[in-house]
């Protein structure tokens, strides 16, 4: 942070003044260092070439950047300001080549400035995408990769565990804000949702940080990522601590994924364990510790650094009581150093080098300037790389010049690692994935969990991950789902809330006759035809296959109703056959009497055809059957009509109607008449017979299986034939209804004839109308109805007065010409 001083507007302003020391960043400067006098060590490298350094402090803001890059291009040679440090030797001339600035914000504003001067530019932890951009920042290279590969990575670790609802909180400045806008468009692109997107105010503002985490609570989201660099991070995680969110799957940026500052803090161990983030690859620098730990103010060039005194004083709490040139004395009340004060009896940030990662970034910028140094030096004399194959000048070096080599670099380092820069001036992108995990010491680990690397073939997987030894927030073993609704399982399907995003979604159960066999489907598919949906609609079954069966409680009624009308046609039939010596018996035609019984019983008997599964046999049965045997009962009841009507003609004087209408003459009407159903049913049988049929309605579960007709003329005129004997018969019948009442059989043949042909009328709607079994069960209905109406309305009277009044059963009762007398 910079202290700006008060301006009264009436004198110079005094210079501004950087606070809190910060550890890590004198790491990384202290690692630019090791690795310029390992290089000047190293005459292998750069023979007769001494690097140099100039060092300034940017206090982390774009204002003091862009003053010590104006002070690097200026003409102020070998002044020294508050934060400058210059190494050892005498280097004269321009600056070529500027390592720095950390923050994304702070290059963005250098590398605008010295891209004007053409001076190349190598920043070790700017990562803004932004930068990539040849057209604003020509001059701009980094070790660090760009926040395209690593929100690649972020967005592929959001994908592998299915998470898809994300929140994003950014840093108010150029890496948060651009990382976290491509970040959410990327993760949108494979379905998944921002369930808030906050920003960080850089002044952290008490008002503003309660309210981001009150929208990180309402949210409901469980995975936050937090794309800021680790003085806001921290800020949030204050104000997380204070309102008491737990339960949150952190996601790091790789500003804060190793960051100590808030590893070592115990106070956010709770809520950090089990993040997870991306960092870059991390080496061993063989002799870089020794080298951080051997600073002491008691070496002879101590006063010459501005850093070194500050440092041991926030190390120790101890006030030095000196300071470099330029600098004034300012203990703060500290008590001053001993002398005996040793860097290797402390471990802080400065001298963990557990996780060099941006140190490591820091020492391939220097051995990227060098490298390219050497190719300068090795170029060949009219094979240079200009205009005319002109090299340049290896006793002035241009840092235009220098540019070009740069961008040309690429080797192996020492750990394996390539070095080079494409079009853009970008590394290549490859990190590590960590997990903070808690030891039971009480120490956070960063746990390496998997791998990112941009360079994999197409093919093959960018993100690899060791789920095993992954530690999850709360200790948990089991990845947390983060999702706005549920994932809907088999047999249902996704509904889109309106007026709510993507990701939001109602599961509904999908429609009888469609099915879902995978979790999150849009829409249900519907089942072939002949399969409908089982019971959790997940599969296709075939469908049930209905028809009236003998199991069926429908069936057994009807069976049961069939079978008593014939047992009680038999059981007139017996009747008769014992009494048919008696006159009431003899008086109505006996003969015609049994074979009407006997078309009767076959006609209930005909009516059991009707149920059970239908097969071709079966289904040309039941309708010829009830065809022919109800044209033989209507038939032999016309017959009996007739008979009665010849009988009282024949009784006039000079009658000899019944000499033509004698037993021969009536069982050839009979058969007769019964012979053109036949010829009608045949001919029927013949030309398209019926057969079994399969009704598959599209919204039902059932297959109806039933006897398609095959000709509906053919069954058209098996009833209409019925029909027509039956209405003659009721003519007849209401013809003789005045007959005298003792042998007023015709009476009770009109109430039959009534009967039947009432029934056969409401068939015809009730038949159209009932849906599968059910107009199978109709037609039983009718032929058992009117099949009892013929056996109650014309024998029941006759058995009633053979049984129960036999002192009736006289020829001279019968024979009666009494009006009172009655038929019973």
């Amino acid at each position: 942070m910079v202290v700006e001083p008060n301006l009264s507007f009436t004198s110079m302003p005094a210079p501004a003044q950087c606070t809190r020391f910060n550890f890590r960043t004198f790491r990384w400067m202290q690692t630019m260092i090791f690795a310029i006098e390992e290089i000047n060590r190293d005459r292998k490298l750069l023979s007769n070439i001494t690097l140099g350094y100039k060092i300034y402090d940017s206090c982390s803001t774009p204002y003091q950047a862009l003053r010590a890059a104006m002070e690097l291009m200026g003409t102020k040679e070998g002044s020294l300001h508050e934060g400058e440090k210059k190494g050892k030797g005498n280097c004269r001339g321009t600056v070529p080549v500027v390592i720095g600035d950390g923050g994304s914000t702070q290059s963005l504003v250098v590398a605008s400035f010295l891209g004007v001067f053409h001076v190349p530019q190598i920043s070790y932890f700017s990562s803004c995408a932004c930068l990539s951009n040849k057209k604003e920042f020509p001059a701009f290279l980094r070790t660090m990769p760009s926040d395209v590969f690593q929100v690649d990575a972020l967005v592929q670790l959001v994908k592998h565990f299915r998470w898809t609802w994300v929140g994003v909180i950014a840093g108010d400045d150029a890496y948060g804000r651009d990382g976290a806008n491509i970040f959410a468009d990327e993760v949108k692109k494979f379905g998944a949702c921002i369930a808030h997107h906050e920003i960080i105010p850089k002044n952290h503002a008490k008002k503003a940080m309660a309210a981001i985490v009150s929208r990180i609570r309402s949210s409901g989201a469980q995975v936050v990522l937090v794309f800021a660099v680790e003085q806001d991070t921290a800020a949030l995680f204050d104000e997380v601590l204070r309102q008491g969110l737990t339960g949150i799957q952190w996601l790091a940026s790789e500003a804060w994924s190793t960051a100590s500052v808030l590893s070592t803090q115990t106070k956010y161990h709770h809520i950090l364990q089990g993040s997870m983030g991306f960092a870059i690859r991390r080496a061993h620098i063989p002799g870089l510790q020794d080298f951080l730990l051997h600073l002491h103010p008691s070496n002879p060039d101590a006063l010459e650094d501005p850093f070194l005194i500050p440092f041991w004083e926030e190390v120790f709490s101890c006030s030095q009581g000196v300071r470099s040139e330029g600098q004034k004395d300012d203990g703060g009340g500290k008590p001053p150093c001993s002398g005996s004060e040793e860097l290797w009896s402390v471990r802080n940030i400065y001298s963990d080098v557990s996780q060099l990662r941006i140190s490591y970034n820091v020492y391939k910028a220097v051995y990227a300037i060098a490298h390219a140094l050497k190719a300068m030096r090795s170029c060949e004399k009219g094979k240079g790389p200009f205009p005319l194959h002109v090299c340049p000048d290896g006793g002035s070096i241009q840092p235009w010049q220098l540019h070009h080599y740069l961008k040309e670099v690429e080797y192996l380092n020492s750990f394996g690692d390539e070095i080079k820069f494409d079009e853009n001036g970008d590394p290549v992108a490859m990190y590590d994935l960590v997990n903070w995990q808690l030891r039971s010491n009480g120490e956070m680990e960063f746990v390496t969990i998997g791998k990112f690397d941009e360079t994999t073939t197409v093919g093959k997987q960018k993100l690899q991950i060791q789920e095993g030894n992954i530690v999850w927030n709360d200790n948990q073993t089991t990845v947390p789902l983060s999702v706005c609704s549920s994932i809907c399982p088999p047999g249902t399907r996704k509904s889109i809330r309106p007026y709510f995003p993507i990701c939001c979604h109602d599961c509904l159960v999908c429609t009888a006759g469609e099915i879902s066999n995978q979790t999150d489907v849009i829409e249900c598919v519907h089942c072939l035809p002949g399969f409908w949906s089982n019971a959790q609609r997940t599969a296709c079954i075939p469908k049930q296959v209905e028809f009236l069966s003998f199991s069926d409680t429908m069936g057994i009624t009807l069976m049961a109703v069939a079978l008593l009308g014939s047992f009680c046609t038999c059981m007139v039939i017996c009747i008769f056959s014992r009494h048919k010596s008696t006159p009431i018996v003899r008086a109505n035609n006996s003969d015609l009497s049994f074979l009407l019984l006997f078309s009767l019983n076959l006609c209930f008997l005909c009516s059991l055809t009707f149920i059970g599964r239908p097969s071709e046999w079966s289904c040309m049965l039941r309708h010829t059957a009830f065809g022919i045997t109800f044209v033989l009962c209507i038939s032999c009841v016309l017959g009996k009509t007739i008979v009665v009507l010849m009988a009282f003609s024949a009784t006039l004087p000079a009658s000899n109607v019944m000499k033509w209408f004698g037993p021969a003459q009536q069982k050839a009407v009979i058969t007769q008449c019964t012979l053109v159903q036949v010829i009608i049913c045949a001919v029927w049988l013949a030309v398209a017979p019926p057969t079994p049929h399969q009704l598959m309605p599209r919204e039902s579960a059932i297959v109806i299986l039933l006897c398609d007709k095959g000709s509906p003329l053919g069954f058209s005129l098996v009833l209409g034939y019925i029909g027509l004997l039956a209405c003659l018969c009721l003519l007849l019948a209401f013809l003789a209804r005045k007959l005298p009442d003792n042998f007023n059989e015709a009476k009770l043949i009109t109430f039959s004839m009534l009967i039947f042909c009432a029934v056969w009328v409401a068939f015809v709607p009730a038949y159209i109308s009932s849906p599968g079994k059910y107009s199978v069960a109709v037609e039983i209905f009718a032929i058992l109805a009117s099949s009892y109406g013929l056996l109650l309305c014309i024998f029941g009277p006759k058995c009633y007065i053979i049984l129960l009044r036999p002192e009736k059963n006289t020829r001279k009762h019968l024979m009666s010409k009494t009006a009172n007398d009655k038929w019973p």
